[in-house]
């Protein structure tokens, strides 16, 4: 099981970690992006921080409401929109919870990405942060059928995710503003997989304590 205490403080975590992480992305979103992810996610997750202490004492689906709410009001480019969505669909699966199974969260998850996808139209191999949450999300579907641990379904998830990250190096952006440079976007591995691989490691490392 998965806890509303260990939810919030995934998300608090992210706060530490995109800002540890902010020049990395930026300089990964300067080669093919706006160069504004690293900056973008940072800020975003800063005035999530901000805010959880009032709804920390709620459940899982207000907290992560909350969150995309506070992203969708803070972040600009094209995060902020993708992001948030992706938190307020979770909410809806979470609702009520005080904690989650592996099967609730795996749910919780493909739901945010349904949103994700609703908003940005992604298909595999477009070369975007889906491309990382894809192969993540069947990697838990598999955790789940084989009846394994909660944290051990996440490494599994982490693995694939990051296996999906790489692959958007060789990937042709078919999206976003990467599209426009059309093959000299191939050879630069996607910001926004690269933030989705550090959400779902932060998770990852949460569940283990």
């Amino acid at each position: 099981m998965l806890s509303k205490h260990q939810i919030v403080n995934w998300l608090l975590d992210c706060e530490h970690i995109f800002t540890e992480q902010r020049d990395y992305l930026t300089a990964l979103d300067t080669d093919i992006g706006d160069g504004d992810h690293g900056l973008n996610m940072q800020r975003g997750f800063a005035k999530v921080a901000e805010k959880l202490p009032a709804v920390a004492d709620k459940d899982i689906g207000q907290v992560l409401k909350t969150t995309g709410m506070t992203l969708l009001s803070s972040v600009g480019g094209a995060s902020g929109p993708l992001y948030g969505t992706f938190f307020i669909r979770a909410a809806a699966s979470a609702d009520a919870c005080q904690s989650l199974t592996l099967a609730q969260l795996a749910k919780m998850l493909s739901d945010g990405v349904e949103g994700i996808v609703s908003r940005g139209r992604a298909e595999p191999g477009d070369k975007t942060m889906c491309d990382a949450w894809w192969p993540a999300l069947v990697a838990l579907q598999q955790a789940q059928q084989q009846d394994l641990p909660l944290a051990e379904a996440l490494d599994k998830a982490v693995a694939a995710a990051s296996a999906g990250t790489e692959a958007t190096i060789q990937m042709q952006a078919r999206k976003g503003r990467a599209s426009y440079l059309g093959e000299r976007s191939i050879g630069h591995q996607d910001a926004g997989a690269t933030s989705t691989l550090l959400l779902l490691s932060a998770l990852r490392d949460r569940a283990r304590l």
